[in-house]
């Protein structure tokens, strides 16, 4: 494949932008609007799991509610330069962060999912992992990793990496799920394999070659919510193994209307929060920007 095949235009929020990859990687191919790795690795996520995500993320007060935490954030400490989503699934930041005027590349290993980010008009779409792809180092202005670290067993190798892709003093916007004592059936269904603190997230990022730039909790109203409706449960055995994705489809088709606008109302505190710059105490999942040192 030749240099000038290599390079394409592609279009953020009616803006052009030209992203050659030839400064970034030599290892993808452009297909049908989507850049694919000429290797790729097996992926055990069903295609149930992007479309269940796909049919709920549009109604849900979580998806939308951390939507704005994350732009908010991003606007915040913007990188000055495109954002590049791993792990996004059906683009559902990616597209948030588009439409609020922050370049974003959605790289993303299913093809499910990313043929579902291109139905909701995303037209930067890598559709690989971030080490198939074969990025060159120091190459990336920003990384995302929105609850994706948890599904990762080596967490710090993983980081590591994405220091490796990222230029010196580049960010890193990262959200995991909070408190291991917040432990339940659920985190094993989804594949979890820990939950978070500030602290320990924080000394993670910096064992990575990261300096802590801004971290603060969101979703304040949640701990005891999932304490006692799936942690408990769980360590009373009173929870019984289901279908994650059917379980989740069935809770968001309820929390429409009324429920989901109380709740973003409950939850609109934490905007002004952030946007302040300002640390939240307590809350359901970590929130984090970090710059590379090193």
């Amino acid at each position: 494949m030749n240099n000038q095949y290599l390079k394409t235009t592609l279009n953020i929020n009616a803006t052009a932008l030209t992203f050659d990859l030839t400064n970034t990687t030599k290892n993808l191919e452009l297909r049908n609007g989507i850049w694919f790795s000429r290797k790729s690795s097996s992926l055990s996520y069903p295609d149930i799991g992007y479309d269940v995500c796909f049919e709920i993320e549009e109604n849900s007060f979580w998806f939308a509610h951390r939507n704005k935490c994350i732009i908010e954030t991003v606007k915040n400490f913007s990188p000055g330069g495109t954002v590049f989503d791993v792990g996004g699934g059906n683009g559902y930041v990616a597209c948030g962060l588009e439409k609020a005027g922050i370049k974003t590349v959605l790289v993303e290993p299913g093809l499910k999912g990313v043929l579902n980010a291109q139905k909701r008009g995303l037209t930067n779409i890598i559709c690989s992992t971030i080490e198939d792809a074969q990025l060159q180092p120091d190459s990336l202005d920003a990384v995302g990793i929105f609850d994706v670290l948890e599904h990762i067993e080596d967490d710090l190798a993983f980081l590591n990496k994405l220091n490796n892709y990222l230029a010196p003093g580049n960010m890193l916007y990262i959200s995991v799920p909070a408190y291991p004592f917040l432990w339940s059936e659920e985190d094993v269904e989804a594949d979890h394999f820990r939950r978070y603190t500030l602290n320990t997230i924080e000394n993670l990022l910096k064992k990575a070659g990261f300096k802590i730039t801004y971290s603060t909790y969101i979703f304040s109203i949640l701990p005891l919510p999932i304490y006692f409706f799936r942690t408990l449960p769980t360590k009373l055995r009173l929870r019984k193994k289901t279908d994650i994705f059917k379980k989740h489809k069935k809770i968001h088709a309820s929390n429409k209307g009324v429920v989901n606008n109380m709740l973003e109302k409950v939850l609109s505190w934490e905007l002004k929060k952030i946007h302040n710059k300002e640390k939240i105490n307590f809350g359901g999942s970590c929130l984090v920007v970090a710059a590379k040192i090193r």
